[in-house]
């Protein structure tokens, strides 16, 4: 099953960069029918999961797949702000996206085997992976209220520090192509700076991620094939979510109380190995609260910005006849205002 899991990995991968080997403004419509796919392919495979291995073994997969779907949106957020901070050309967001999807597998197969291999060795590792838990819902949670959770300064990152020290950079994007040779000089494009600067935020998105399924489940396959399936949708669902992701206010809160809960059921598993009378908190128990913290933060947000939608949508019936009115411009001073206020006028 590893074999045929990391072949079929492999195989999307491939496939997603065919799609995108021509650079091309991504439409609604294209990124919902693979969003589609890719939310029925591990939608599917659980149901095998479950027909073949149990409802057990069912449940632990979707509630897993549930975390990693849902943290996923968060790295969104940073990928959203990334991407903007680079002013990476919409043509080309699709492929940075994919590479550091790509980035993202690799250093999650890492974790994932490193956590595997310290679970079996430690037996205070759940304890280990607990605390790192705890600690990260409680960073979100105080992000959260600080209302600076995903602020981004591209001059302040580590990763563009040593890329432009060591490094020279073009000015300007030179399509799909990561570097190019000029003046006899090999230089990298902003192109590669941006994916490097991705690559960097995997690391961390990994470090909460992989701890928090393996709350979960102890199957390192259940582990990787989860993260797996919520990392390959995750370029399509970036342009579903991109209009709604700024509605989603209170998403910090959701994720802080689903990682606090995995770490305390980590902590909790991990006092039962010691004393039997310590209680566990039951795999389909976890699937209920993880749903329930998602629904309600999904319906608050929607509630909370409600007032949002409402000023979107227009103003009053008779401002803009009121505005007409009472406007006594020459027409000769609007059109130079308006050509003043044209992008790139400046």
């Amino acid at each position: 099953m590893w074999a045929v899991t990391i072949v079929a990995v492999i195989a999307l991968v491939v496939v997603d960069f065919l799609i995108t080997r021509r650079p091309h403004e991504v439409s609604m419509r294209e990124a919902l029918g693979w969003s589609a796919f890719y939310i029925a392919l591990p939608l599917a495979f659980g149901g095998w999961i479950w027909a073949t291995f149990g409802s057990s073994t069912g449940v632990q997969y979707l509630t897993g797949y549930l975390v990693e779907k849902s943290l996923s949106v968060d790295n969104l957020f940073v990928f959203m702000l990334l991407l903007s901070a680079f002013a990476v050309p919409k043509a080309l967001q699709q492929r940075v996206l994919l590479l550091g999807i790509v980035g993202a597998l690799v250093l999650r197969g890492v974790f994932i085997a490193l956590g595997a291999a310290v679970l079996a060795n430690l037996s205070w590792a759940f304890l280990l992976f607990g605390a790192i838990l705890l600690a990260t819902a409680v960073k979100i949670l105080r992000d959260q209220v600080k209302g600076d959770d995903h602020a981004i300064d591209v001059s302040e990152l580590r990763s563009v520090k040593v890329i432009r020290r060591f490094m020279p950079v073009t000015d300007d994007y030179r399509g799909p192509a990561l570097s190019v040779r000029e003046g006899g000089k090999r230089m990298l494009t902003p192109l590669a700076v941006v994916v490097v600067a991705i690559f960097a935020a995997d690391v961390v998105f990994a470090v909460d991620s992989v701890p928090a399924v393996y709350g979960i489940t102890s199957d390192p396959y259940l582990v990787f094939a989860t993260n797996a399936f919520a990392l390959l949708g995750l370029r399509a669902l970036y342009f579903v979510l991109q209009g709604a992701l700024s509605k989603l206010v209170h998403l910090g809160y959701g994720l802080a109380t689903i990682l606090a809960f995995i770490g305390v059921k980590l902590v909790l598993h991990w006092a039962h190995g010691i004393w039997a009378g310590v209680p566990e908190i039951p795999t389909l128990a976890s699937l209920g609260v993880i749903i329930g913290v998602l629904v309600i933060v999904t319906f608050t947000s929607l509630h909370a910005t409600r007032n949002d939608d409402a000023a979107d949508a227009g103003t009053e019936p008779g401002t803009q006849e009121l505005d007409a009115a009472t406007t006594t411009e020459p027409a000769g001073e609007a059109e130079d205002a308006s050509s003043t206020s044209r992008p790139g006028a400046h």
